[in-house]
């Protein structure tokens, strides 16, 4: 083989086998929770809040909820504060205080996330608790919004740091020859900087809410894993990751709750499947 094809060879694996590796997880998560599938209506699963695994009872309906409810809620914060703050660093920021930053939040995005679960054990919590008692909410603390709030913050050095180095890659040309025509900072940025960085801060979102959906142990640490569907931000929940991390060590004996966590596992490589492709289909028009 010569070097030429050698070299293609090998890029061509490399590509392909990120995408190999997640549909052998996917379908060794289906296959294996396929048992546990066919012993019961798929839309009881999905619907039920009944949680009794000794009984044989299964209803995600609480687990799958509370994990849409932390993700949204920490998505709300973490896209508009990580894009206004990586455009100030990027257009706004004089350079000393730029070049200060922006090692800052890559360091930030490496500190493990049972640091931040602490932070939010004895910081976030007591903070979330007596907010609530200023409207007359009596809650312990332990909640969705002290969840979303904790992810939010993990995720967001992660999403500046994408976002800023995207804004970064924009001629700077360009934007000194729109500025030269009487546009304000601000018309530039909304007319050429998002526009020409469009795809890139999508993919960001998306690699931000990836890793905030699948997040264990500082949502665990903070989110009350109490089975019931919450109603309101100051309410506990429960969500898929948690209950995974849990569960699993000590139901590996009872073959249904083995499936069953099993299908948890799937069911949230299929939402993160699911959201990649709407993302893709509304904002990407693909």
């Amino acid at each position: 083989m010569s070097i030429g094809g050698a070299k293609k060879f090998f890029i061509n694996f490399y590509i392909i086998t990120p995408f190999l590796l997640f549909l052998i997880i996917f379908f060794y998560l289906f296959f294996n929770s396929f048992d546990f599938l066919k012993e019961k209506n798929l839309l009881e699963i999905l619907f039920s809040s009944n949680w009794k695994p000794l009984k044989g009872n299964f209803g995600f309906f609480p687990f799958w909820f509370s994990t849409f409810y932390v993700t949204m809620l920490s998505a709300l914060i973490f896209i508009p504060l990580g894009l206004l703050i990586s455009i100030y660093i990027s257009e706004y920021a004089n350079k000393k205080f730029k070049n200060l930053l922006k090692p800052f939040f890559d360091v930030l995005s490496a500190i493990p996330s049972v640091v931040f679960g602490l932070w939010g054990f004895t910081a976030i919590v007591p903070f979330v608790s007596n907010f609530g008692k200023i409207f007359g909410i009596q809650t312990s603390g332990f909640s969705i919004l002290s969840a979303s709030i904790v992810l939010s913050l993990m995720v967001l050095p992660f999403m500046i740091s994408l976002c800023i180095s995207l804004f970064e890659m924009v001629p700077f040309s360009l934007k000194e020859t729109v500025l030269s025509l009487g546009t304000t900072k601000f018309e530039m940025i909304e007319k050429v900087l998002i526009p020409e960085c469009k795809r890139g801060i999508i993919a960001s979102i998306f690699l931000s809410f990836g890793r905030a959906i699948g997040e264990t142990m500082a949502v665990m640490m903070v989110v009350g894993c109490t089975i019931k569907i919450p109603k309101t931000p100051f309410d506990p929940a429960y969500p898929i990751p948690a209950l995974i991390a849990n569960e699993f060590g000590e139901m590996m004996s009872i073959s249904s709750y083995k499936g069953a966590l099993l299908f948890s596992a799937f069911l949230l490589n299929l939402f993160v499947l699911i959201f990649h492709f709407l993302f893709r289909r509304v904002f990407l028009k693909e």
